[in-house]
């Protein structure tokens, strides 16, 4: 019985052919031409603009609620399923550990591994209602820097990671989906009307989810200065991982401070 089920979910998640002869084809496939990319975002950045600057009508409490279930409902599951889907695609298509820290240069973006990295990148396009959702509730307040910042550039991030084959990609991936489950469980359960006591310790993954990250870039610089002449696939790509991710934990630390008291909150919490 388990077999089965672990047959038909390895078949919907990786073997599908439209998973498996997934190919990303520059101003072909949707989303995929720098015109989009840069027009979605200033989009996104002049929209919040406007409307958190302006007048804007509060949704009824009723309506707010239902929209806030269903959208973060979708993201939970879409992230739980993006985390096992690349995880199964790696188990499937990685010939080796090595292959996941450090892709070979030329590596075509194309098979199950780019799919889900090419998901990832259209979610993080959805995720932008979250911020709309916080405007039209009248909570301007919760609308932080740190907030519209890593909703604009974690989708140029996502962007590079498919036009460049970025090395290192589907473990950034699973991880940032994992994190992304608690967090939408949070958000959907505050939708509902039971507000957790544990939104600390999902700010404290996202710390420690960029933490971890710097340790994975370094190992991938390491693996691209020593492999003899050939090196790692999205060098590029690595370097703004790095400038992005450093001003995420910056953010993301002195957020944790001013909320939570910073480390005597992570005592507490210890």
């Amino acid at each position: 019985m388990s077999l089965n089920i672990f047959n038909d979910l390895h078949y919907w998640l990786v073997d599908h052919p439209n998973i498996l002869n997934f190919s990303w084809s520059r101003g072909q496939t949707l989303g995929s031409s720098p015109l989009f990319l840069t027009i979605t975002v200033l989009l996104y950045l002049s929209l919040t603009f406007l409307l958190s600057n302006l007048t804007v009508p509060n949704l009824r409490s009723d309506i707010l609620k239902r929209i806030s279930v269903v959208h973060n409902l979708i993201l939970l599951a879409l992230s739980f399923t993006m985390a096992l889907g690349c995880t199964l695609a790696t188990f499937s298509h990685a010939p080796h550990v090595h292959y996941i820290l450090c892709l070979p240069p030329n590596t075509p973006s194309r098979g199950p591994l780019f799919f889900w990295a090419y998901i990832f990148y259209l979610s993080k396009i959805v995720e932008f209602i979250d911020t709309f959702l916080i405007i039209l509730s009248g909570s301007i307040k919760r609308l932080t820097f740190l907030h519209v910042y890593h909703h604009a550039t974690v989708v140029i991030m996502c962007y590079l990671w498919l036009h460049s084959s970025q090395s290192l990609f589907p473990l950034v991936l699973v991880t940032n989906s994992s994190v992304h489950v608690l967090m939408y469980t949070y958000y959907l359960s505050c939708a509902l009307g039971v507000r957790p006591r544990w939104k600390r310790i999902v700010t404290e993954c996202q710390i420690v989810q960029f933490q971890f990250s710097f340790v994975v870039l370094a190992l991938m610089l390491y693996f691209h200065a020593t492999d003899k002449g050939s090196g790692c696939a999205g060098v590029w790509g690595w370097c703004f991982n790095v400038a992005f991710y450093s001003t995420l934990l910056a953010l993301f630390s002195d957020f944790h401070a001013k909320n939570y008291g910073g480390k005597t909150a992570a005592k507490k919490l210890a």
